[in-house]
């Protein structure tokens, strides 16, 4: 197939969840792409076969890149694999754009921008919004922070795999503007886990509380899926883990901090997330903090 002006080489680190499926409409739309090795073979070897190669450090998938996507767990997952004698940095061409879409903290976000320009790359953040599902299809939403010459080199990759692009300013407003969206949405999971468990107690069972909100003012694609957990233990629901979420809203709450706004809110819905995770549950889903809040309240979810 003969490659548009438009389809530069693309590099993908992180084809977990989220990661496979945007890597491999990166494939179905044309781009040449290379992956990083990961201990989890299954999707990675997945991609070879569609045609993608694999790259055995991020050095020499930076040597093969000219864009490169980054879609991990945070701001320290991120300077690893940019960092050192094995990594992208180390490797990159000049010129070379960094797009992390991993939900990280804005302010490492900024000072990575600069240390990439000083070495002669870009960096730009485009977080996403949606589900694995979402990914597969091509139809996740992004948040792009970029100078607008970058933003206009990545568009065309990021369409691959979103439907919903937003440039929403230069370099690390788009990680600023991801916090803000999770906080809305791990603020409705916080919310939905409390009001489910105070409707058991008094009578209102989970199924008869979605009767009400499903279709009214208060339905959302968020409270779908978590709903769906809910009423149907369909665990798959949201693959979100509580232990990311928990990194999200601290991030948030360290933002706040910098900036001294006070966030109660957002300390309550962290605090909510904390315990859970403190009690040994980082690894379920997000929509499974509604069993652990009813726990904690000496009910259950399931019983009608």
């Amino acid at each position: 197939m003969k490659m548009s002006a438009e389809r530069e080489s693309v590099g993908f680190v992180g084809v977990g969840f989220m990661g496979q499926g945007m890597a491999r409409n990166l494939l179905d739309k044309g781009f040449p792409l290379t992956v990083l090795g990961h201990r989890n073979r299954k999707p990675v070897e997945e991609l070879v076969a569609a045609g993608a190669a694999e790259a055995k450090s991020a050095r020499e998938l930076a040597r093969r890149s000219r864009i490169i996507f980054l879609c991990v767990t945070g701001s320290a997952q991120v300077e690893g694999v940019l960092k050192g004698e094995n990594g992208i940095i180390a490797g990159a061409a000049p010129g070379t754009v960094v797009v992390d879409c991993s939900t990280s903290d804005p302010m490492v976000t900024v000072r990575l921008a600069q240390e990439l320009e000083a070495a002669g790359l870009h960096l730009a953040d485009a977080p996403l919004g949606g589900t694995p599902a979402q990914a597969a299809l091509g139809k996740l939403s992004a948040m792009v922070g970029a100078t607008p010459e970058v933003f206009a080199r990545i568009k065309p990759a990021c369409e691959a795999w979103a439907e919903k692009i937003v440039h929403v300013g230069p370099a690390g407003d788009g990680h600023k503007m991801k916090l803000l969206n999770n906080f809305l949405s791990m603020g409705y999971a916080a919310i939905y886990a409390e009001a489910l468990t105070l409707g058991q107690k008094i009578g209102i069972t989970p199924q008869n509380f979605d009767s009400v909100i499903r279709g009214g003012r208060m339905d959302c694609g968020f409270y779908q899926t978590f709903m769906q957990y809910v009423l149907q233990r369909d665990r798959d629901a949201h693959k979100f883990t509580l232990a990311n979420a928990l990194k999200d809203v601290r991030y948030l709450e360290g933002v706040a901090n910098t900036v001294g706004v006070a966030n109660p809110v957002g300390n309550a819905v962290k605090n909510s997330f904390a315990t859970a995770v403190a009690s040994g549950r980082g690894e379920d889903y997000v929509p499974m903090l509604s069993d652990w809040i009813a726990g904690l309240n000496g009910t259950s979810l399931t019983e009608r």
